[in-house]
């Protein structure tokens, strides 16, 4: 093992992030001095990382004696004066920017003046924690994820004062244990709490406006797109009383930007004590540790199925005609539909209303297909009524699309579908930190790969399925909405017209 770049570090507080730093810090060959304002907690982490050391062994993950060898490294601090030979201390205390400064300021007046300072905040200013220090070009952001011995990546910001050097020494430390450093500019959520903004702010906006109900919307983003949680698992995860005030702090950080704007939904439900998984009820209510998910409505049982007649506009048409011909449907080839018809449009971002008055159709008939998406790379079909649907269109309708068993969503009329809306606002919102050069295109890839756990960075979803279709579905959803949160970044407008795919070069 190569010599650390810090040989002995301080890390204060000794919480669930805390222990993951000290763990992996003495992991690469640190010795770490553990200070906490309450002595026992100090004794509880060493204790939890011992366990979790021979956890490994017994795993076979490591020797004995490497365990050993890790535990040796961990010292208690009695107190912060005993943090003054280190090179580095790291603060993972409780997130007040008051308290983070005392800290600092404190520490500032016993480290050696060569120690570099970092802070895990995930949501504080930077620049605002280093403003009353003597040397604040010495602190800089060092934001790791929970846990943190499983995610890779930890964000390394720079405050307006911040050597460079500093960055670079931190981001050298964090590969030495094991991580991947990204670069972050010191703005509001960083990378990965700023561009993690659309997918959940999105999916309660859908929520509450009664398209679909929280199970539905789940298993659409899921099987249409295949992230691993749905919004709503996600927010039960992580818990309301940590996940609402990060939606507060960063809308409000941002002068009230509407893209940010978080939900009532989640207000009332954390004012109401319903968090998440710990409390045993959130969006879903919990038995052992288990979701508790509403069944899926069945596939309503059809007679007979009436023709099918498909818009001239529809997005992917040769594709949809080629899926209703393989799930036997009689297609209809006429420049209009016939009285019978059950009439299908695939619209990008408008609502099928909007596109049943405008293309004429009779809106009794008519039902909306979500072709954001290509149908074979999908494990889920979404259609949508509009508010004039008859019941026995809408049955057909679901009746067709599950008769190769492919899992079949109906859902309520709105502006665009829940992929499209979903999909567009988190590639918007990466477009906007690359705009804004929070970072480098290719530390925002991955930054959010590793700590969303996306199933493709946002710039490389908005390439899979095209620039041109999501500045689409922006633009309709404007025009649907005339809300400003959908207006396209300027810099996804440059880049739609030739594409996302330079996303290694600098923004």
């Amino acid at each position: 093992m190569s010599t650390p770049r810090f040989p002995i570090i301080g890390l204060v507080g000794t919480g669930a992030m805390g222990r993951g730093i000290a763990q992996i810090a003495a992991q690469a060959g640190s010795t770490v001095r553990l200070f906490d304002n309450q002595p026992e907690a100090v004794a509880r982490a060493q204790a939890a990382l011992g366990e979790q050391w021979d956890k490994l062994v017994a795993k076979g993950r490591i020797t004995a004696e490497a365990a050993a060898t890790h535990k040796s490294r961990l010292q208690a601090a009695a107190r912060l004066s005993d943090l003054a030979d280190c090179a580095l201390v790291v603060e993972a205390i409780v997130e007040r920017l008051d308290v983070k400064q005392g800290l600092f300021a404190e520490l500032e007046g016993i480290v050696r003046p060569d120690a570099v300072l970092a802070t895990n905040t995930s949501s504080l200013s930077v620049t605002a924690i280093a403003a009353g220090l003597k040397q604040p070009q010495r602190l800089a952001g060092y934001h790791f994820f929970n846990p943190v011995p499983l995610m890779k990546v930890v964000e390394v910001i720079a405050g307006l004062k911040t050597d460079p050097a500093v960055c670079e020494q931190l981001a050298e430390y964090a590969r030495q244990m094991g991580h991947t450093p990204v670069r972050a500019g010191d703005t509001p959520g960083f990378i990965v709490n700023h561009a993690g903004r659309g997918y959940g702010t999105e999916a309660l906006r859908i929520a509450g406006e009664g398209v679909a109900d929280f199970a539905t919307i789940d298993r659409i983003l899921k099987d249409q797109v295949g992230f691993r949680l749905g919004p709503f698992e996600l927010f039960d995860l992580t818990a309301l009383d940590v996940s609402h005030p990060v939606m507060e702090s960063i809308y409000r950080q941002y002068y009230d930007e509407p893209r940010y704007r978080p939900s009532v939904i989640t207000a009332q439900r954390l004012a109401g004590g319903v968090l998440g998984r710990k409390a045993g009820e959130g969006f879903y209510r919990y038995d052992g540790g288990a979701a508790q998910m509403p069944a899926e409505p069945p596939v309503p049982q059809v007679d007979e199925l009436p023709p099918v007649w498909v818009s001239t506009r529809a997005a992917r048409r040769a594709e949809l005609l080629q899926l209703l011909k393989d799930l036997g449907a009689r297609i209809e080839t006429g420049q209009s539909p016939s009285p019978n018809a059950l009439t299908l449009v695939a619209p990008l971002g408008f609502d099928v209303t909007t596109v049943a008055v405008v293309e004429r159709l009779d809106p009794a008939r008519t039902l909306g297909i979500d072709l954001l998406v290509e149908d074979a790379a999908t494990r889920r079909r979404v259609l949508a009524t509009n508010p004039a649907t008859r019941r026995d269109m809408a049955q057909a309708a679901h009746a067709l699309f599950a008769r190769d068993g492919k899992a079949v969503s109906v859902i309520r009329d709105s502006g665009g579908f829940v992929t499209q809306r979903v999909v567009a606002t988190i590639v918007n919102i990466a477009a906007d930190i690359c705009q804004q050069r929070v970072c480098t295109p290719r530390d925002l890839e991955t930054a959010v790969t590793l700590g969303l756990g996306y199933p493709l960075g946002p710039l490389a979803m908005g390439d899979h399925w095209g620039p041109a279709n999501v500045l689409e579905v922006l633009f309709n959803l404007q025009t649907v909405y005339g809300d400003p949160r959908y207006r396209p970044s300027p810099w996804l407008r440059r880049r739609g017209a030739i594409g996302l795919s330079l996303l290694h070069e600098e923004a």
